[in-house]
């Protein structure tokens, strides 16, 4: 087992490679441990190099629905009265405290995501 740093793109795609052919290793063995350290580096890398931004609330909301075939008017009640709905999904009034709260029980979708909104629309 000869693991090295990631430092360059080439040295990720060889990572990439190994990491593959050694995927199903069985733990507490040389090639388990060495499939859980390059699993590690290439997160690291990768984490670095590709980072992924935060979702836009109000997408991962319509997402979401869409996830649960939820439709505008199943909001009505979490969130507000219609207009209230429609307002927040058109992103013509921002998210409250209590409508956060809701959408997490709700939807099941982190408040931190949702906040991003509140915090960015005060």
């Amino acid at each position: 087992m000869k693991i090295k740093p990631i430092k360059s793109e080439q040295d990720y795609e060889k990572a990439l490679e190994r990491l593959e052919i050694i995927f199903d290793a069985p733990e507490n063995t040389n090639k388990g441990d060495e499939a859980e350290i390059l699993s590690m580096l290439i997160e690291n890398y990768e984490n670095q190099n590709y980072p992924i931004e935060a979702p836009d609330p109000i997408e991962a909301i319509k997402i979401r629905m869409e996830e649960m075939n939820l439709k505008q008017k199943d909001l009505v009640g979490v969130i507000g009265g219609k207009s209230r709905v429609s307002e927040i999904l058109n992103k013509k009034k921002r998210l409250t405290v209590d409508m956060i709260r809701e959408l997490e029980r709700i939807l099941h979708i982190s408040a931190s995501v949702l906040v991003i909104n509140y915090q960015l629309s005060k």
